[in-house]
């Protein structure tokens, strides 16, 4: 591989020290628009590779300036910058240049959606948001609450009407935004820590050996009741319940089946089978 190419592939994949990639990436130049266009031409009809690398690389430090603004998140500026470039790659491979707009105008869309989906994957370990709305409010919110803090009673209003969404919806979301993440096997030898793990009082069903006893005995019982039900019913509503419930799903009986095997209607079975069925239910929950 080239040097060139080299530096091409770390413009992408940012590494090492971030103020050093972006004086890399600034020494792309810009395009002027008769220079975007032609080489958006070339890669729309032509599918020309080394037109889509210069576009992408003219508009890396457009990225950059983007994932600067999400710096706030606590997460590496580096992801941030790989994720949109990732949106970027996107934006460029859809292009259309007849649309009449400029490349950095259609690609603002997909750099943005990549970054979201890394912030609301990444910020905790428990997700925020998982619907449309959800993210939307999430991004909204967490731009105003930097500028007002902790919101008072009449600011939840404020925010609600300016967003567009219930008070219930920005509370809700407020309260998951200031949630913090919780180990589930807290050291509790620390005595210095107050925090009780999860660990030591969520229940582990799976473990107890009381209740599983109990579904045993009463899986037994209720079998014993249901063959002592079934042996006190007559010889042929015994064998309807049998041929209807009991088989093998694929040598189950129908009704018009059954109705030819004892000489009568298929609702005249139905009619048996339903006071089996009846007499069998009051045995078993007696």
């Amino acid at each position: 591989m080239s040097n060139e190419l080299k530096m091409q592939s770390v413009a992408l994949i940012p590494q090492g020290n971030i103020e050093s990639y972006l004086r890399m990436i600034n020494t792309y130049p810009m395009l002027t628009a008769e220079e975007e266009k032609e080489l958006s031409e070339k890669l729309y009809y032509n599918h020309d590779v080394n037109a889509a690398r210069k576009l992408i690389l003219s508009h890396l430090r457009f990225v950059a300036h983007i994932a600067r603004g999400y710096s706030g998140y606590g997460l590496p500026q580096a992801d941030l910058i790989q994720e949109g470039n990732i949106g970027l790659m996107k934006a460029v491979r859809r292009f259309n240049p007849e649309m009449g707009v400029r490349l950095v105008s259609f690609a603002v869309h997909w750099i943005k959606a990549e970054i979201h989906e890394y912030v609301l994957k990444n910020w905790r370990i428990v997700k925020v948001a998982t619907t449309k709305a959800q993210r939307k409010l999430f991004f909204n919110l967490r731009k105003t609450k930097q500028r007002l803090g902790w919101f008072s009673n009449d600011e939840v209003g404020m925010v609600a009407e300016e967003l567009g969404v219930s008070r219930k919806d920005v509370l809700e979301m407020e309260s998951r935004m200031s949630a913090q993440d919780m180990s589930f096997d807290i050291d509790s030898d620390d005595e210095d820590n107050s925090i009780v793990a999860p660990a030591l009082y969520l229940e582990d069903a799976s473990s107890n050996f009381s209740k599983s006893i109990e579904d045993d005995n009463w899986e037994n019982d209720a079998a014993d009741k249901l063959h002592d039900a079934l042996s006190k019913l007559d010889e042929r509503s015994q064998d309807i319940i049998k041929a209807r419930w009991l088989d093998a799903d694929d040598s189950k009986s129908t009704l018009q089946e059954l109705a030819i095997k004892y000489n009568v209607s298929a609702e005249r079975i139905r009619q048996l089978e339903k006071n089996a069925m009846q007499k069998l239910r009051v045995a078993i929950e007696a």
